[in-house]
């Protein structure tokens, strides 16, 4: 009777990768839902599937063509950096403003000192190079880093088992490395005696004061010298940050256009910051009496979504919409902001209009501007592809930096982030947009991150309970928590002591810094802040590039 390992056997031998990579990915995802005092794996439990997976092969003779293995690990890095990018690049360059300034050089210096720990842990310590790349990247969390470390190595001519051996440190320091930033944030939280619910609030004041919020105002004409003058001249369509989006004259509810002249007893609804409309009202009057509302007249108002290329990267002044649809905007919505529409601002993809005219009108301008639900929920693949092909190319150019001993480059894991990050904050170039939606960006990361922990388990899995147990697994294991806790908690009590930061943005400033979802999601639970999402994007990118060059400069100077 034939057995089912010789029925595995017999499979061809992409079958039998597949059915491999799915039972490891299957029992990984599972594992990594399981939790202990709110604390798991997470995805991380797809690694420690492959490598029983791997070790199991081992035991039973199994064999998997490695070149098959080695493109869907690659391929699984790919997607996984490219929509990472794809998904921060349109608020990146945003977050590198203010706050974020001090937030990304905080994030860098927390990268820096884990540099230099795992540095002092070959030259003091002795551990072999490939190993201290490995807990490196397990100690931070951070997979594409592995995939750098990897990468580097096979670039500088390294031995298969030494290209191997960072997924066995990888591997040993990577549950301490999700368990050390919970023991950071609550060493910050003791010695601060802070309050969760105390800061949430302190952060909500303080955003409240940076953000212009928009508001309306209803105003009556009633200076003299705004008689007459058109609407332009006072500059009420968006130039100063305050937008006219209605007009009462006589009784009759309309659409004011820029040449539309004020006269006495005129009533204007205005959409602006609140300190821009209390000067705007000392001009032009006073409050008004009436509340200038659509109920019960001609006009409607509905919100648009831009969806239509024709009109991506054009402004609003060039699409006079009031003169030639009888259409005014009255606000922006770009990714939960509210914008004033300025004549300058150029529409994006999935900017969300508030406009206001007549029925017909709108359905007019609605079919100008896409409109289209659908057309948010499609994945437009070729500019997927594409810019991945273009991210591929960055990362294979070479970057000859002095002193080093051959050139740098991005390679599979920075290539196709830095490539993303830019074609997200161009959002378009001709009829291709660089925006996926959410669910979709999410399964295709899911996949991608899977694929290459599952493939770096089964490639590891031989040599894991070997090192762990007769090896230096134990060592391993001591030098990642050195790598994970002294950078954080360096970091993260001078953020507090010195920089004064807000504790649930120092929250998310170490878990974007170790790259750690589960350690957000920590984060998240103390309140229902914002703030460590907030701080955690702002980071995010900055850390993830600095992730993975940090493995290359170390083997380009110390192999």
């Amino acid at each position: 009777m034939i057995s089912l390992l010789d029925l595995f056997n017999g499979l061809p031998d992409i079958a039998r990768i597949m059915l491999a990579l799915s039972a490891v990915a299957a029992a990984g995802l599972a594992l990594g839902q399981v939790k202990l005092h709110g604390v798991g794996l997470g995805i991380g439990g797809v690694l420690f599937a492959g490598i029983a997976g791997g070790h199991v092969a081992k035991a039973l003779g199994l064999t998997f063509d490695l070149h098959v293995l080695h493109f869907l690990r690659e391929f699984g890095l790919i997607l996984f950096v490219y929509t990472i990018g794809i998904q921060v690049g349109p608020g990146f360059f945003a977050a590198l403003k203010k706050s974020g300034l001090t937030l990304n050089a905080l994030a860098a210096s927390l990268v820096g000192l884990g540099v230099l720990v795992a540095v002092a842990i070959h030259l003091v310590g002795g551990v072999p190079l490939p190993a201290v790349l490995g807990i490196f990247s397990g100690a931070v969390t951070n997979t594409p880093s592995l995939g750098a470390a990897q990468g580097i190595l096979r670039e500088v001519g390294a031995s298969a088992a030494e290209i191997n051996t960072p997924s066995l440190g990888y591997a040993v320091a990577y549950p301490f490395g999700i368990v050390g930033i919970l023991i950071a944030m609550g060493v910050v939280r003791v010695l601060f005696r802070v309050d969760p619910v105390a800061e949430a609030e302190a952060f909500e004041r303080t955003r409240r004061a940076e953000v212009e919020t928009l508001e309306t105002l209803d105003v009556a004409v009633r200076n003299p010298a705004a008689f007459g003058t058109p609407l332009r001249d006072i500059q009420l369509f968006g130039d100063l940050g305050v937008m006219v989006s209605r007009l009462l004259r006589e009784g009759h509810l309309q659409v004011p256009h820029p040449d539309t002249c004020l006269h006495p007893g005129d009533v204007v609804h205005l959409v602006g910051p609140r300190e821009k409309l209390e000067r705007m009202k000392t001009y032009l009057g006073q409050e008004a009496e009436v509340t200038l509302t659509t109920k019960g007249t001609d006009m409607r108002w509905e919100r648009l979504v831009v969806t239509n290329e024709h009109v991506l990267g054009k402004t609003i002044g060039q699409l006079s919409l009031a003169d030639a649809y009888d259409v005014v905007v009255s606000r922006v919505n770009r990714a939960g902001v509210e914008l004033v529409p300025t004549p300058a601002l150029h529409l994006q993809f999935g900017d969300i209009l508030t406009a206001i005219g007549k029925p017909s009108d709108l359905h007019r301008v609605a079919a100008l501007m896409g409109n289209s639900a659908r057309r948010l929920q499609q994945v437009e693949f070729v500019p997927v592809f594409l810019g991945i092909m273009l991210g591929v190319i960055l990362g294979s150019i070479p970057i000859y930096l002095p002193g080093m001993p051959t050139p740098m480059k991005l390679g599979l894991a920075g290539g196709p982030l830095v490539a993303a990050i830019l074609l997200a904050r161009i959002g378009h170039i001709g009829p291709l947009v660089w925006f996926m939606p959410p669910a979709a960006n999410l399964a295709l990361r899911e996949i991608g991150i899977v694929l290459f922990l599952a493939v770096v388990g089964l490639l590891s899995g031989d040599r894991f309970v070997e090192t762990l147990v007769e090896g230096d697994g134990l060592l391993w294991i001591g030098c990642g928590a050195l790598v994970t806790l002294i950078p954080l908690l360096v970091v993260g009590l001078y953020a507090r002591a010195v920089k004064r930061q807000n504790y649930l943005t120092i929250c998310g400033l170490l878990a974007g810094s170790m790259t750690d979802p589960p350690a957000l999601a920590f984060a998240n639970a103390m309140s229902a802040s914002e703030a460590p999402a907030l701080a955690y994007a702002t980071v995010y990118p900055v850390v993830m590039f600095l992730r993975i060059l940090a493995p290359q400069l170390i083997v380009l100077f110390l192999w």
